[in-house]
């Protein structure tokens, strides 16, 4: 049996959960995801509670060319690092993010830059929102965490395989968005302005740093401005980046009605 809690944050492409393989198959045939399934197994102790499942699956499996399989309850569990799979996890192969070219930006967009955030749950949760804003994309360092996709998607309810995502050095990307006419707003507090007070008119890239590191020196020097979340009481931590990530998404969602 395997060490769960240990292996978290290993490399995996098994999506557990119907949330998880459902973002699949709709980014796959979308068309805005290169991922596979290669197969799907079923508890074989959950086949009448998931009986409605199962006969969507057998529909999918026919058009996609992947194997449905009913195992064994014991067996089963040595596939899983998550409790809430629901007796069907998939196994996919490895989604290839394309690397950012210009002409793949929007002339009006909200994109994201997510910097050196350091567990692949709060990376999923961050995209959770961003999707659900309505941002046009993610822009990821060569090194991100959609190696542990499995993980990703769960804690994303799914998100991470419908949302466009992008591989580039953030000092590489930014001036490809500025030729484009975005503005760079890098979340930070030295020398900030509000973000209720900053002009969030697209389009705009916005750049959002991990708890511990934040954002790199280098970046926070090519941003336009940097802008602050004000709190409604005198607190001296941050935000995690999932939820800096929700208040920025959402209030520039607000500001583009």
């Amino acid at each position: 049996m395997r060490k769960k809690e240990e292996e978290k944050y290993a490399d995996s492409n098994w999506m557990e959960g119907m949330p998880s393989i459902s973002a699949v198959l709709k980014g796959i045939e979308a068309g805005s995801n290169t991922r596979r399934i290669l197969r799907i197994l079923v508890d074989e102790s959950r086949i009448k509670q998931k009986r409605h499942e199962l006969g969507f699956l057998r529909v999918k499996a026919k058009q996609h060319g992947f194997e449905l399989k009913i195992i064994d309850p014991q067996f089963f569990e040595q596939w899983t690092l998550g409790n809430t799979h629901g007796g069907i996890i998939a196994e996919c192969t490895e989604r290839e993010l394309p690397s950012l070219s210009p002409d793949m930006i929007a002339e009006s967009g909200v994109y994201f830059i997510l910097e050196g955030v350091e567990d692949p749950y709060n990376f999923g949760y961050a995209v959770r929102s961003l999707y659900a804003a309505g941002a046009d994309g993610v822009i990821l360092s060569p090194r991100n965490w959609m190696g542990a996709a499995g993980v990703v998607a769960r804690s994303s309810a799914g998100a991470s395989e419908l949302m466009d995502m992008y591989v580039s050095d953030p000092v590489q990307a930014i001036p490809m968005f500025r030729a484009k006419g975005y503005r760079v707003l890098c979340a930070g507090i030295r020398d900030s302005v509000s973000l209720f007070d900053t002009d969030l008119n697209k389009p705009l890239l916005v750049v959002l740093g991990g708890e511990k590191r934040g954002i790199s020196r280098s970046v926070l020097e090519m941003a336009d401005e940097t802008v602050r979340i004000d709190y409604g009481v005198s607190f001296q931590g941050s935000l995690s980046t999932a939820a800096a990530a929700a208040v920025f998404a959402f209030e520039i969602l607000r500001c583009n009605r």
